[in-house]
């Protein structure tokens, strides 16, 4: 048996990466394994077109400067698209017979690289996988590709809703929960590790390929995971009550009574179900809106419709005004379009050169020794020009920080002094698997055997590098 150890990092020079296409070599039986999944899919389901290929191999990782350097990596040789989840047994063991690395992806809004193909060979598009299967009191059931607006829309008819969402609402559930965190909803219920998940159907890439059922916490190994411990078939998520929800929008003045108001919107009962704050500097890339007001810091809540009145009396007892009650749907929709990563997104779409981190910690609350913003007033320092937006949690504050881009290695220094500043960073800036290590090297080694499954996505013991690439034993 023999491997092939090469890192990512160093896969930007060899023959796989799309600017050296001509010299591209093909992987070994990738013509086999096309026929094959042709006979088994359809042939319409087999697409070897360019330009598809192309879109396959890309998706929003050049938000990131450092990661828009490096990828893409590697390049699909054939998209596939199956339309069920009862095919994907089926092109699982062929990818096991012709070893043919397969790398799954649903709408490609993942931001940092975690479904673009390092050893070229196969892209798994799960979008045509798309139906909600089943419901009942508390659970939904979908396949992977089933959108997360139609997961809600369809909890909807039932009275219910779902526990969470992400801030790209028409992401995928496998690709949610393979690649994503939070969003709308982690104010309470946190990550979508965090009990969101009932249970999953996962598919090995084995020889049989024999798909098997993981419940609550033994579903951890498959969690954003990025499909290196077998392909998510169905999912089945939890849901909650059905609120009628509004949105408000307010505006302060300085740090400390925005962010003082924040965590007190937090702490509101009934709990809201996201709340967030941006600079001024931030809401002026927005599209303009009454509710929004870029000369201020915005302070946005998804409350409940009898929570109003509570946090209207929040803003203005900590000095803010209230800009606009906004009822359902366009309310709360504008504001869950406007957490987490997507103000990182109208920033860079507004204006070049800028990166982001992932950060938190209450000490962003610029409060943690009652001295107003001067801890907020450091964490400024490290990153000259430094933006912030923050999101509301009952289990600590979390946010994005957003600064201009040198280089590599003044980002990495910057992330050093942010932590001896008690700032918890989580860096976008690779595309490695980062969490539940060990569990999830356990789970790929009896799902993944051969390391076809997005390879180069687990990092090795002794650092970023892939323990392996996919193996080029011959059947």
């Amino acid at each position: 048996m023999t491997s092939n150890p090469t890192a990512p990092t160093e896969l930007v020079d060899d023959a796989r990466n799309p600017s050296s296409a001509a010299e591209r070599r093909p992987t070994p039986g990738i013509e086999e394994f096309c026929a094959a999944a042709a006979d088994l899919l359809g042939p319409g389901s087999v697409i070897r077109d360019a330009a598809a290929r192309e879109k396959a191999s890309c998706d929003w990782a050049h938000m990131s400067p450092i990661l828009s350097a490096k990828l893409p990596a590697g390049h699909a040789e054939v998209v596939l698209r199956p339309t069920s989840h009862e095919q994907l047994p089926g092109i699982m063991a062929l990818a096991h017979r012709h070893r043919i690395p397969l790398t799954p992806r649903g709408k490609g809004t993942g931001n940092y690289g975690q479904a673009i193909p390092l050893y070229d060979g196969a892209v798994l598009d799960l979008t045509g996988c798309g139906r909600v299967l089943d419901a009942g009191d508390g659970w939904i059931r979908a396949e992977a590709g089933a959108k997360m607006s139609d997961l809600e829309a369809h909890a909807r008819t039932l009275g219910q809703e779902l526990w969470m969402f992400p801030s790209t609402f028409g992401t995928t559930v496998g690709g949610f929960l393979s690649g994503g965190s939070g969003g709308t909803g982690s104010l309470v219920h946190r990550t979508n590790g965090d009990g969101f998940v009932r249970e999953l159907t996962v598919v090995p890439c084995t020889a049989d390929a024999e798909p098997f059922t993981v419940r609550d916490t033994d579903a951890l190994p498959y969690i954003h995971a990025y499909g290196t411990t077998g392909i998510t078939a169905t999912a089945t998520v939890r849901l909650q009550r059905a609120r009628t929800w509004t949105g408000l929008f307010a505006a302060f003045d300085d740090w400390a009574s925005a962010t003082t108001a924040l965590s007190a919107l937090v702490r509101l009962e009934p709990a809201p179900r996201l709340v967030s704050l941006d600079e001024a500097d931030l809401v002026r890339v927005y599209q303009v809106d009454p509710a929004l007001d870029p000369t201020a810091l915005n302070v946005r809540a998804i409350v409940e419709d009898d929570a109003v009145d509570a946090a209207r009396a929040i803003v203005r007892a900590h000095g803010g005004r209230v800009l606009e009650v906004r009822p359902a749907p366009d309310g709360p929709a504008l504001i869950s379009s406007l957490s987490f990563n997507h103000p990182t997104y109208h920033l860079m779409k507004a204006e070049d050169g800028w990166f982001h981190l992932e950060i938190g910690g209450d000490v962003l609350l610029g409060n943690r020794d009652g001295d107003g913003d001067g801890d907020i007033a450091e964490i400024r320092k490290v990153f000259p020009g430094t933006l912030l937006h923050l999101e509301g949690m009952r289990s600590g504050t979390v946010g994005m920080l957003m600064a201009r881009y040198e280089d590599e290695q003044t980002v990495h220094e910057g992330i050093a002094a942010l932590e001896a500043l008690g700032v918890g960073v989580h860096s976008p800036h690779n595309w490695y698997v980062d969490r539940r290590l060990d569990l999830v090297r356990e789970a790929a080694r009896t799902a993944d055997p051969l390391g076809l499954l997005n390879p180069g996505k687990i990092p090795g013991k002794a650092g970023k590098v892939p323990d392996t690439g996919p193996t080029q034993e011959t059947p």
